[in-house]
């Protein structure tokens, strides 16, 4: 069915005109809501209480689908990652995290990314494309059905969710792809979905200082900053993006956000690079540059990668570094490095991706490291 329309792709404005177009009442489209995402479903033919001529048009005319798994791995601290196929010889990752209080789906929103972070393995595969609005719901309703005790009985259920957290923090940079991505939130939130609570789901973004005050406007949920640098020179080599949008400017649309973000904090991402950004001076620069930010800093001592050239720093140096903010009146945390055994740990999302624009080499390129001239 060339012409099927995936009913993963629509929120529940987009379902409701599609469901119209059919010549349907809206509340066909939070019936059909409540079976594909509350339930997992993708036979049209369970949906016992939509109607047998919409189930039939259905039939013919939808689909629910979401891209294929081509591999499933799981790490011995129960992780899992899948490698899922987007087609054109792509893959993008999703990785799964439970923990005591909550588990965690950590999802992708392109294949491959455009930014460029030197010390990230999925930006130095390059870019492809972004991904559809049903490639990205589609795996947090994938990620359910795999999960749910129900599933392997084909019967899941209301209520018996088990993703209680999503982050955007997978392959990609949400902002960029904004248009697919917006969707996929609204959804994640909607009672007739998801149900996620805006502080229960987290994007994460470099700095696409406009796209940050849009989404400020559109669906403000929890915002996490990737800041990895306390000044612009050091900012600009990191992370590309900063020579767009500096440091300054940054901030500054960070303490806009506030005002509509469902916490009274911004998270900002700090990956420890050994002799790189990990210095006592650094830190204090750090708490210059926020002072007056309600913020909280989650450090992330490097992954390696074969690609990269950055090594993770000591333990005693990034418990000196956290210390700093801590005293500075910080909340402050260190991320206990997950999955890096199936290659899921931060940064090293690569998939199987082509090296499309030869950055390998660069990022492999150190940059001018503490103490050189």
């Amino acid at each position: 069915m060339d012409h099927a329309a995936n009913l993963l792709d629509f929120d529940r404005d987009g379902l409701t005109a599609w469901v119209q177009s059919l010549g349907e009442k809206p509340f066909r489209a939070r019936q059909l809501l409540r079976w594909i995402h509350k339930r997992g479903a993708a036979d049209f033919a369970a949906m016992t209480d939509v109607a047998r001529s919409l189930r039939e048009t259905l039939a013919t005319r939808a689909v629910i689908e979401s891209a294929p798994i081509l591999r499933d791995g799981a790490s011995g601290d129960g992780t899992r990652k899948w490698l899922l196929d987007v087609g054109g010889g792509e893959a993008v990752e999703t990785v799964y995290i439970p923990e005591a209080d909550r588990a965690t789906l950590c999802i992708s929103t392109q294949a491959g990314c455009a930014v460029g972070c030197r010390f990230c393995a999925t930006g130095a595969q390059g870019f492809s494309r972004n991904l559809t609005t049903a490639e990205i719901i589609g795996q947090l309703w994938m990620a359910e059905r795999m999960l749910r005790p129900a599933a392997e009985s084909g019967t899941p259920g209301d209520g018996d969710r088990v993703i209680s957290n999503v982050v955007l923090m997978g392959m990609g940079e949400p902002l960029q792809n904004y248009d697919a991505v917006l969707p996929a939130l609204r959804l994640m939130l909607d009672d007739d979905a998801y149900g996620l609570s805006r502080r229960r789901v987290t994007l994460s973004t470099s700095g696409m200082v406009p796209m940050i005050d849009r989404l400020a406007q559109d669906c403000p949920v929890a915002l996490a900053v990737s800041l990895h640098a306390p000044d612009d020179a050091l900012r600009d080599e990191l992370v590309p993006l900063n020579r767009k949008y500096p440091i300054a400017e940054l901030l500054a649309a960070c303490r806009r956000y506030l005002a509509h973000a469902p916490r009274d904090f911004i998270t900002f991402e700090y990956i420890l690079l050994a002799g790189v950004n990990d210095a006592e001076d650094q830190a204090r620069e750090l708490l210059r540059r926020v002072d007056g930010l309600p913020c909280k800093f989650n450090l992330i001592p490097f992954n390696p990668t074969a690609m990269s050239a950055f090594q993770r720093p000591d333990p005693q140096r990034v418990r000196a570094f956290a210390e700093i903010l801590q005293e500075g009146g910080i909340v402050t945390t260190v991320r206990r490095t997950r999955g890096d055994d199936i290659d899921a740990a931060c940064g090293q999302l690569a998939g199987q991706v082509r090296d499309r624009t030869r950055l390998v080499a660069r990022v492999r390129t150190p940059v001018l490291m503490e103490g050189t001239a």
